[in-house]
């Protein structure tokens, strides 16, 4: 079994409810969306074997795995997962939550990006909602959204940097529908990958 994988590194969750712990992300390659806001290169990728997967991560001390992309549930299954748990580790993954997610995930962050109202979600319960939002957004009723745990908006900070405009405006936002909570993008914060 292989994974299209464009990228692996060990660094802190910079985001949502796990925001601040250790974690080893693997993006995949390929996604079904086209977000203008995207800061992240997933079109290329090396075509990796689970073995040599788990030689790369083996070197860190960390036992969580984050599946990104790109959206990640176009490639994983839970074959990959099945290999990876028997090696001791958890798994979330950070989906835009148009296709269904395997069933051994332990940790679900469901990231729409487009088209609250009208978009499919295939998911039906997540660990958290967590939504990027600039200064005019319309945010919708948070019913729209799968059943979760937490309900997160994320400021778009631009060219890595916090734009002060989003983040109040996301305050505000906030304060009008106290169901949601503020997740500010640590790693970009902090400069870190």
């Amino acid at each position: 079994m292989k994974l299209t994988v464009n990228e692996i590194f060990y660094s802190l969750q910079g985001e949502g409810g796990r925001n601040g712990e250790a974690s080893i992300f693997i993006r995949l390659t390929i996604c079904n969306l086209a977000c203008s806001f995207c800061d992240t290169d997933f079109a290329e990728g090396d075509d990796m074997t689970l073995e040599e997967i788990l030689e790369v991560i083996g070197q860190y001390p960390c036992k969580w795995i984050i599946w990104t992309g790109g959206e990640p549930a176009i490639q994983l299954k839970d074959q990959h997962l099945a290999f990876f748990r028997e090696k001791g580790y958890k798994q979330a993954i950070e989906t835009n939550g148009t296709r269904r997610v395997p069933s051994l995930i332990d940790y679900i962050t469901c990231s729409p990006k487009q088209d609250y109202e009208t978009i499919k979600l295939r998911i039906p319960a997540v660990d958290e909602i967590r939504i990027p939002v600039k200064k005019g957004d319309t945010i919708p009723d948070i019913s729209v959204f799968p059943e979760a745990g937490n309900y997160f908006l994320s400021p778009i900070f631009e060219d890595g940097k916090m734009n002060m405009d989003n983040v109040a405006y996301c305050v505000e936002l906030i304060k009008q529908h106290p169901e949601w909570r503020l997740s500010l993008q640590l790693h970009n914060l902090i400069h870190i990958e």
